[in-house]
């Protein structure tokens, strides 16, 4: 598995990627809730973080650099520690670099006179009135 980097969950927590990001972020947010196990046991970890108060903690301040290593490296132990875990988080983690390497847009408006030219990515709730006289 490829390391999930602590400047890619710091973007993701502080809303980079729009739609798809905030539902990446969601995606990360169920997968620490879910309970930790230990292999085929239903023994609970003790003294081990489950990720999710880095987690909180990175939600609540995303520009700090310190709170998004923490969650990353909490996510790595409890991955090394949860066999189930690290499978899902792999999941995850492939998704989310599939959603980021997708999120460039390039345009390109090349000769003669445009009207009405719309650019940009990840429109939601707006509303265009064009008049054509």
């Amino acid at each position: 598995m490829d390391p999930i980097t602590a400047a890619a969950l710091a973007a993701l927590a502080g809303g980079v990627g729009g739609e798809a990001g905030r539902h990446a972020w969601q995606g990360l947010t169920a997968l620490v809730r879910r309970p930790f196990r230990r292999g085929e046991s239903e023994e609970t970890l003790l003294g081990v973080s489950s990720s999710q108060l880095e987690l909180t903690e990175l939600e609540a301040d995303p520009t700090d650099p310190m709170r998004a290593q923490a969650l990353a490296t909490a996510l790595g132990v409890r991955a090394a520690l949860d066999a189930e875990f690290r499978g899902l988080l792999e999941e995850w983690w492939q998704r989310a670099q599939a959603m980021d390497s997708g999120g460039e847009v390039h345009n390109h408006i090349s000769g003669g006179t445009q009207r009405e030219v719309f650019q940009g990515r990840d429109f939601s709730n707006i509303t265009f009135n064009i008049r054509t006289d």
